[in-house]
């Protein structure tokens, strides 16, 4: 990991503890959008044991818990853990406060599911996190997630000539914070996944999202006991 990428992972850790307490408004402003993506969700493979990646409050965690047998919740910041804990009884959800970039799967999942966090994995960590999530899938497991698409670069302050793909965001105390911003397009994406070693459906949602399920080509999948 280069000076670069680690100096924008460290902001955008920072800026995720320190909206904590904002993080769900976006939920309400944005009910248009959930009224969209929410039928999509339902319609992913999320099946038995379950991994979220960067749980955030749980807004997803809640939804994830009556479809998963158990579900293992992951996020960098303490803060929104502990909104996620009290928005989701802790019986039905293991929590786990790890930075992704360092942490490493223990056992195996039959889904990984991750919503707006894939736009945040810098490119040059790409394939490592995709090898990550490969790592953590049981035989015949998928991975499945809901992100931004190219569409949602019009409402964000996109930095230029930054090392790192970035945007600008604003807290309620003023405070400007760098987060990673990645807009895949869908296409392009399958392509690129392909090259890391696996394949599925990636599509766009309207204007603004993408949704996939993707699963490591055999020839990628490492042998393990369960």
């Amino acid at each position: 990991m280069g000076p670069d990428v680690e100096t924008v992972l460290r902001e955008q850790i920072a800026y995720y503890r320190a909206r904590a307490p904002e993080y769900d408004r976006e939920y309400s402003e944005r009910s248009d959008d959930m009224r969209l993506l929410l039928p999509v969700f339902e319609e992913l493979p999320v099946v038995g044991d379950v991994l979220e990646l960067a749980c955030g409050t749980g807004q997803w965690t809640t939804l994830l818990a009556p479809r998963a047998r158990p579900l293992t919740a992951i996020d960098a910041a303490p803060e929104t853990i502990a909104i996620a804990r009290e928005r989701v009884a802790p019986a039905k959800v293991e929590f786990v406060c790890a930075d992704l970039f360092d942490w490493r799967p223990g056992r195996r999942y039959d889904t990984v599911f991750f919503a707006f966090w894939l736009s945040h994995v810098p490119p040059s960590l790409a394939p490592g996190f995709w090898q990550n999530v490969a790592d953590a899938l049981a035989p015949d497991g998928k991975a499945v997630f809901i992100d931004n698409g190219p569409g949602e670069a019009a409402i964000e302050e996109v930095l230029a000539g930054e090392a790192v793909p970035a945007v600008r965001r604003r807290l309620d105390d003023g405070s400007e914070h760098r987060v990673v911003k990645v807009f895949h397009e869908a296409g392009q994406f399958v392509r690129d996944l392909r090259e890391w070693g696996w394949s599925g459906d990636v599509r766009p949602v309207g204007p603004n999202f993408i949704a996939g399920t993707v699963e490591p080509t055999i020839g990628s999948r490492v042998p393990q006991t369960r």
